[in-house]
């Protein structure tokens, strides 16, 4: 089978480690992918917004099975795009890419079929939200409506806080027109969750549970990122929060695409907020998580290919998901000054001195060549994106995969990297 992953992060990474382990794949492209997954597949420079082009790359190379990653490209419709061209696709389509591309969309969506989440308004004239601020007290949670790589939510602590950030997103457009409508929302308080699911037209199958960390620095202070780590399961999740989950959130969410007409066909992230046991609904996002994937694909012991075809199939029901028993934890490494401005092009030392046992998705990467190469043309990986590097361990307990992925940390090294000391702890 060839399979082309449309994506060049550490998301897309692990995805493609993980499908390197079929022995049903013979060729893997990767558009454009990175330094890390060049490793295991083909790249081909190809952006993944560039949806004409990626057509026209999967009819010409006969692309059994396509994947598709980051949220932009689903947006946009790659995955009709693709199906027109006879192309088979993991992800779901346009349509359903709405309850990412828009939390106005998706709040309307959990109010109407009575999931659980915060109460929210959402506005479009600046005057408005600026009379109305404040309207569910402070702190108050301010969200972009559309895609903003992951951070377009400010929570802020004071009025003038608010004030700025309205002014920011809606006056200097920061976030471009994701920025057109702002949706406000009660703040929650509780501990951050998230569940990511394999979903079909008639079947919804949560992974095992993970825990991610969204601030920049540690104690969950400073603004918003992408994920700076994470790990799994998460240690607030027992049976009796599973089952409410399922019941409060899963099925209703399922039954409510039915009758909504949204046939779904992919994976599911629900980020969740958890207190005294209650868990509400913060997010909808459209596709595996970044960097929940990581450290959720390296527990998993199922063929992935399996998965998707199943999906794809409307046969998800009779894949029974299968995952180790151990712990994993995994560490994001970012370039200084993420998740603002930052530099790219630093070379990147230590990947040779990581233990085998560990894994090291590259999430901003770039193979380079070396000014001063020789005969040799000497080459070398450098940062390309705000989040670097994620190092991923195992441990028969949290702790000792918590203890693995620093040690390992430790040993690689680029100008200015940063990253958060407590993940893996509650």
């Amino acid at each position: 089978m060839r399979v082309l992953i449309v994506g060049s992060g550490g998301r897309e990474h692990a995805i493609v480690w993980k499908l390197s382990k079929s022995p049903k794949i013979k060729k893997m492209y990767c558009a454009p992918g990175n330094a890390g997954i060049a490793e295991l597949a083909e790249c081909v420079e190809i952006q993944g917004e560039d949806i004409e082009r990626i057509c026209q790359f999967a009819v010409a190379n006969k692309i059994d099975l396509a994947v598709i990653g980051p949220e932009v490209p689903l947006s946009l419709g790659i995955v009709d795009a693709l199906e027109d061209k006879g192309i088979r696709t993991f992800g779901p389509n346009k349509k359903c890419a709405q309850l990412e591309a828009s939390k106005a969309f998706t709040k309307k969506f959990l109010e109407r079929h009575r999931i659980p989440t915060a109460r929210y308004k959402e506005f479009t004239d600046r005057r408005k939200i600026e009379e109305d601020i404040g309207i569910f007290g402070y702190p108050m949670v301010i969200k972009a409506d559309g895609l903003a790589a992951g951070k377009g939510v400010i929570i802020a602590e004071t009025k003038e806080e608010a004030e700025k950030a309205i002014g920011e997103i809606m006056g200097d457009k920061v976030f471009g027109t994701a920025g057109d409508k702002i949706v406000v929302e009660e703040f929650l308080t509780g501990v951050e969750a998230s569940m990511l699911c394999f979903v079909d037209e008639n079947t919804i199958v949560p992974m095992e549970s993970v825990q991610d960390y969204k601030r920049i620095f540690d104690g969950d202070k400073g603004p918003n990122t992408g994920g700076m780590g994470t790990y799994s399961p998460s240690l607030i999740f027992d049976g009796e929060l599973q089952e409410k989950i399922n019941n409060q959130i899963l099925l209703p969410t399922l039954k409510g695409f039915q009758e909504d007409g949204l046939n779904f066909k992919g994976v599911l992230f629900v980020g969740l907020m958890i207190k005294d046991g209650e868990p509400k609904v913060i997010e909808f996002n459209n596709r595996f998580g970044d960097p929940e994937t990581q450290v959720i694909l390296v527990r998993l012991e199922t063929d992935l290919l399996d998965i998707f075809e199943a999906v794809i199939n409307n046969r998800l029901s009779e894949i029974k998901l299968k995952w180790s028993e151990k712990k994993a934890v995994c560490v994001v490494m970012a370039a200084g000054g993420y998740p603002g401005n930052y530099e790219k092009g630093d070379k990147i030392y230590g990947l040779e001195k990581v233990d085998k046992e560990v894994t090291v998705f590259h999430a901003g990467t770039v193979m380079k060549t070396s000014k001063q190469a020789g005969p040799s043309n000497d080459c070398y990986i450098a940062t390309n994106g705000g989040r670097v590097l994620g190092t991923t361990a195992f441990g028969e307990t949290h702790e000792e995969g918590r203890i693995k992925a620093y040690d390992n940390v430790k040993r690689i090294t680029f100008n200015g990297a940063q990253y958060r000391k407590d993940i893996g702890l509650m």
